[in-house]
């Protein structure tokens, strides 16, 4: 073995070293590094996946979630009247959190504005699925059911509405409607008086009961 040889042994030897005392001391790497931000807001999901960013800092100001924009879009929609894109608004929210109750409620309420009754409908009882003490889901669900011609499960509803909540009067008011829009109007006088009772700025209940007290129907 010549000099030459001899240095490129002793170098070789001293890499294997070095590299396998690196590789029992658990320093190596083991995989590809991560993908980590250098700023608080910096995208880490590449241009596939824009949604996947790190949160700003206290510092920096939050935008506003999507949830709450498409909310925004919906009120400002009802106000103006238009049901339609308050409808998509609301049904986009949903895809998103499907048990956001607020947005079903106004969903729901979308849905009777533009006669819809039959969504109307299903989406109550979606909302009576989470929370099942809700008066004014069962109240609101009674009268639609009416509008489908669904009386007896309507008028169970008017009945719970009003066992949560014996004090409101529009609940009283509103069974008696369904009960005097079936012909009962003897038990649909006792609940406009009743509705009376508990708010007598309710004029049309003080006509309803003239009437039918003179049997003028």
């Amino acid at each position: 073995m010549n000099e030459i040889q001899l240095i490129l042994t002793i170098v070789a030897i001293a890499i294997f070293t070095i590299f396998f005392k690196q590789l029992f001391s658990g320093n190596h790497p083991k995989r590809g590094v991560d993908f980590e931000p250098k700023l608080p807001d910096e995208q880490i999901g590449g241009i596939s996946r824009a949604d996947k960013i790190f949160k700003k800092d206290n510092n920096q100001e939050v935008p506003k979630s999507r949830v709450q924009e498409l909310m925004d879009i919906a009120k400002e929609s009802i106000e103006n009247g238009d049901n339609i894109e308050a409808k998509k608004a609301l049904n986009a929210l949903l895809i998103i959190e499907p048990d956001n109750l607020e947005a079903l409620r106004a969903l729901g309420a979308v849905y009777l504005n533009m006669n819809d009754y039959f969504d109307a409908k299903e989406t109550f009882k979606k909302i009576l699925d989470y929370d099942s003490s809700d008066d004014l889901t069962h109240n609101l669900l009674a009268n639609t059911l009416h509008k489908l011609g669904e009386d007896e499960e309507a008028i169970e509803h008017h009945k719970i509405a009003i066992k949560l909540d014996e004090t409101y009067a529009p609940y009283y008011y509103n069974y008696a409607n369904t009960l005097y829009d079936l012909g009962q109007k003897g038990e649909a006088l006792k609940l406009y008086k009743r509705a009376l009772e508990l708010d007598p700025s309710l004029e049309d209940a003080k006509k309803i009961i003239r009437e039918i007290e003179n049997g003028n129907n």
